[in-house]
């Protein structure tokens, strides 16, 4: 499917793909879209090299795991003038004039030394291999609709094969919640699709798609998504769509490696305890609002400032003093006016949970510092908070870089800013304490 969209960036010249005819393989995808295809009866250079002389080929793309660099090397001796061009995305060596390797995660500097000096590098997100679909469905995002409806959608992609067979695991889990509706992609190349058409059909919390073309509207339309760790991300990340991944094969590793240092929720494999833990924490987050400031009643204005004035949160502030409620109530008002600082009341099913903040906001710079407390009596929720923050500084407010700074003895603020990937850049001095700055980029 990449390289789909990657040949519709080659125009007016003669494309041809040599695959292999493979059980379960869409190469009926590649007719339609009217290329001409070409059926390799084997994975040998001989037959290759045979349809390159053949039709005077000028440039191969290649795109196969079992294909190395010496084996791009025999095919450059064999013919000197052939530009070669390979897709990579697990770092591997190449003998090629190009490489793209079109991941979010993707990183130039890794490849010294993996290819020729002369080699033309395209790494990471100004690469990715976005279908046209996806550009016309996230413009479109609001205009699409999912039946049933007054339900949380989830669309679910492990894989086209589904080598692991997770598809019924995952839906069995998510029946436990009345809320959610499934729509799941796969591809006849599942060796399991008799078994999930046969649960699809008894479970009226599923719909069940195959090959559908569908799936740019329905990621988009989708609240949340369920998927592997693959280029699968690229789209789900550019579709702003929050998700759980899970990894299925090694060549994951690379993505799993990005997800975990941006703080992204992954499995490195199936366990269902597990899954039902951040499956509920999604649940939570969909279910999670905020309240600007200058929205609250008085009792909610009051209520926050008893939270803030507890000695428990204020032990942490950099400005340690309480604040009377007069000062409390004018700042609040004085909000009104202002566009370099927002705060917001987070509110998970009616229950107020914390308070998250955003000042010294820089829309030129597209950068704020941004803070956060929870409600003493509840424990365990800095993580929906950051979420929240994740969420409304990069997707409304359109920052490109967050910046918190925190005592450097607060071990759980810096564990917690830590997991969603921000990094130390400096220390400073507030008194006899310390304060380590973090910062992390969109």
């Amino acid at each position: 499917m990449r390289d789909l969209v990657l040949a519709e960036q080659f125009q007016d010249v003669n494309i041809f793909f040599a695959t292999r005819n493979l059980p379960g393989n869409i190469n009926h995808k590649i007719e339609e879209k009217g290329y001409a295809l070409i059926r390799l009866g084997s994975n040998s250079i001989e037959e290759l090299d045979k349809h390159i002389k053949k039709l005077s080929i000028d440039m191969i793309v290649i795109d196969h795991y079992g294909i190395d660099h010496i084996f791009e090397n025999q095919l450059k001796i064999q013919n000197p003038t052939l530009k070669i061009m390979v897709l990579d995305d697990t770092y591997e060596k190449h003998h090629c004039d190009i490489l793209l390797n079109h991941n979010i995660y993707a990183e130039t500097r890794r490849y010294k030394d993996l290819v020729p000096e002369h080699c033309e590098l395209r790494c990471g997100k100004k690469f990715m291999l976005i279908r046209d679909e996806f550009y016309a469905a996230k413009k479109e995002k609001e205009t699409i609709s999912l039946d049933p409806k007054g339900k949380t959608h989830v669309f679910v992609a492990m894989g086209g094969a589904d080598t692991l067979n997770l598809n019924i695991p995952i839906l069995k889990t998510l029946k436990e919640h009345n809320e959610i509706h499934a729509h799941v992609v796969t591809t006849r190349a599942n060796k399991n699709l008799e078994e999930l058409q046969c649960y699809a059909k008894n479970h009226d919390h599923v719909t069940l798609y195959i090959e559908t073309d569908k799936i740019a509207k329905l990621i988009s339309k989708a609240d949340f998504a369920i998927i592997t760790p693959s280029v699968t991300i690229n789209e789900i990340f550019f579709m702003e769509l929050p998700f759980i991944a899970i990894k299925t094969a090694d060549n994951q590793k690379e993505m799993c490696s990005y997800l975990k240092e941006r703080g992204q929720v992954l499995l490195e494999k199936f366990d269902e305890k597990k899954f039902e833990n951040e499956l509920s924490a999604m649940v939570d987050f969909l279910q999670t609002g905020l309240i600007n400031f200058t929205q609250l009643t008085k009792k909610q204005k009051l209520d926050i400032l008893e939270w803030r004035n507890n000695p428990s949160i204020r032990r942490w502030m950099l400005d340690k003093e309480p604040i009377e409620p007069k000062d409390h109530l004018s700042f609040i008002d004085s909000l009104k006016n202002r566009s370099d600082r927002l705060y917001f009341l987070v509110k998970t099913r009616e229950e107020p949970i914390g308070v998250i903040d955003f000042t010294q906001i820089d829309k030129n710079k597209k950068c704020a510092h941004i803070g956060l407390y929870t409600k003493p009596s509840t424990h365990g929720k800095g993580k929906l908070l950051m979420q929240k923050i994740m969420e409304f500084g990069y997707d409304n407010l359109g920052l490109e870089t967050l910046i918190a700074e925190v005592y450097d003895t607060n071990d759980k603020a810096i564990n917690l800013y830590k997991r969603f990937g921000f990094k130390p850049t400096e220390n400073g001095k507030s008194g006899s304490q310390r304060i380590l700055r973090m910062e992390r980029k969109k």
